[in-house]
């Protein structure tokens, strides 16, 4: 097989990664998301945590319902939209105000 295989597309991890993982021993998921990132991008495991597990249950050979998912962690201290809201600069570019100098 030709490539590279992504497992989880927002860290770019792949099942050679994986595979390097299991063969160091780390063979439970949170372990695995901790030393590669995996489901840490945007989608937050979305996309690619059913895709690590199933080829994590075939490299330990285990059953697949035997991996449970890792946790989800919320941010510490979510920034308040207010906050951003409040700086009127923030709001505006450079070519705005180029725009409103220009008769």
């Amino acid at each position: 097989m030709a490539g590279k295989i992504v497992l989880c597309r927002c860290e770019d991890m792949t099942l050679s990664d994986l595979e390097h993982c299991v063969a160091r021993g780390y063979r439970d998921i949170e372990e695995v998301k901790r030393y590669t990132g995996f489901g840490t991008g945007p989608c937050q495991g979305k996309e690619c945590l059913a895709p690590v597990a199933t080829q994590l249950a075939r490299l330990t050979e285990v059953a697949p319902s035997t991996i449970r998912p890792f946790t989800s962690r919320p941010p510490l201290a979510p920034t308040p939209i207010k906050l951003l809201a409040r700086a009127p600069d923030a709001h505006r570019f450079p070519d705005d105000e180029e725009a409103e100098k220009k008769p």
